[in-house]
């Protein structure tokens, strides 16, 4: 409980930062939001990608700390991103999120459970069970990808 307070109160100092606030496209905020959320879900997801590939040592408590904190991420409210008209701009979103929002949301629902069944797996301290909930936890990611995701950056 208290890494989870602390982890919290680190990521409100960052947000509140001034070079955190410089990020944001002040003409897109919301375009921001979404760009943020899906850097810090990468940013947590592809180390533990390169420990499962084998690229770096697996280190069972290091991996369920970044499951833990990739669980964390992906909770947060980024649905408030994708408000209507903010599908034009500097956006790797597709358009068709905005007239799919009910499967767009249940992908994220997905994304968000097997998140939280990846910090609970990691935390048993299997690797096996771990790499597999890895694996799937990524099938999920990439079927938003597929669907809502331009494959070419737009900035």
């Amino acid at each position: 409980m208290e890494r989870n307070t602390l982890l919290s109160i680190g990521l409100g100092l960052t947000l509140l930062s001034g070079s955190s606030l410089a990020h944001i496209e002040q003409s897109e905020p919301l375009q921001s939001l979404r760009q943020s959320y899906f850097a810090l879900l990468g940013m947590t997801f592809a180390p533990m990608g390169d420990m499962v590939k084998g690229k770096i040592e697996w280190d069972s408590a290091r991996f369920s700390t970044w499951a833990s904190d990739l669980n964390h991420a992906a909770q947060f409210g980024v649905e408030r991103g994708f408000a209507p008209g903010t599908d034009k701009g500097t956006t790797r979103a597709k358009p068709n999120i905005w007239s799919n929002m009910d499967d767009f949301q249940t992908k994220l629902t997905d994304f968000r459970a097997a998140a939280a069944q990846l910090a609970e797996t990691a935390a048993a301290g299997d690797p096996d069970a771990s790499r597999d909930q890895f694996m799937a936890t990524g099938g999920t990611c990439k079927a938003c990808h597929d669907e809502y995701k331009s494959k070419d950056y737009l900035y």
